[in-house]
């Protein structure tokens, strides 16, 4: 496995893939909360919060991901590496583990340099220092799982097809609805709106987010990150 994790981790180095990555999620998120003058502006909004980081990241999230993770096996598949891939004493959980660690790791990455906006905001409290840490830590938590779930998600969609564009399509189509899909859902039902809700990604994040760290929602969150893990060795073996 770490054979796989080194490879598929400097491979994200070794282009532009990374630098993209990282630069796009820092920019995008950095614009919204300190220059733009909506209601994502920190600066605005006469409070030491950190909330409105946590709430665009997971729509960043939803197409970066897939960005990174379409490759991942659409590109094997395409030249003909994954037979080479499959000769060596590797077993097919490995290779998929390999690649889904070195994606997080990318990602975790790309979300340090986020603490600044913790320390911005910290020092730009009244007194200084007030700040929720215990809700900013549950939303770091939080991330984490709903980065994790992505990924796994990407990285099933990538053994569909060996076009990046189609796997980056398919994983951000997944996603966006397992993410959003079904609360629109559950706006069309007036009675367990709530338990419809309970079946996507949003309303686990947003418990966690609250610094609430809740076994079951952390269940939600393992529970889909596997499966959708397993899938995609199963993709393998049947190739």
């Amino acid at each position: 496995m770490k054979t796989i994790l080194k490879k598929e981790f400097n491979s994200f180095f070794a282009s532009p893939i990374a630098y993209l990555v990282i630069g796009v999620f820092l920019l995008i998120n950095g614009l919204f909360l300190f220059v733009f003058n909506d209601d994502f502006n920190i600066l605005n909004a006469g409070f030491a919060d950190v909330t409105p980081f946590f709430y665009l990241a997971p729509w960043l999230f939803l197409f970066l991901i897939p960005a990174i993770t379409m490759k991942s096996f659409a590109d094997e598949f395409n030249t003909g590496t994954i037979e080479l891939l499959k000769t060596k004493p590797l077993s097919n959980w490995q290779i998929v583990l390999g690649k889904f660690t070195a994606s997080i790791l990318l990602l975790i990455i790309a979300v340090i340099p986020t603490f600044i906006y913790i320390y911005s905001v910290y020092k730009l409290g009244n007194p200084i220092g007030n700040i929720d840490f215990g809700s900013t830590i549950g939303a770091y938590i939080g991330l984490l799982f709903l980065a994790s779930t992505y990924t796994a998600i990407g990285l099933f969609t990538s053994t569909l097809s060996k076009n990046q564009i189609v796997a980056f399509i398919l994983g951000v189509f997944i996603t966006f609805f397992l993410f959003n899909g079904f609360d629109a859902v559950a706006d069309s039902f007036e009675n367990n709106s709530l338990t419809i809700q309970k079946l996507g990604i949003k309303e686990h994040y947003k418990s966690i987010s609250r610094g609430v760290i809740d076994t079951r929602d952390i269940l939600y969150f393992v529970s889909v990150t596997l499966f959708f893990l397993f899938i995609t060795k199963t993709k393998l073996d049947d190739e």
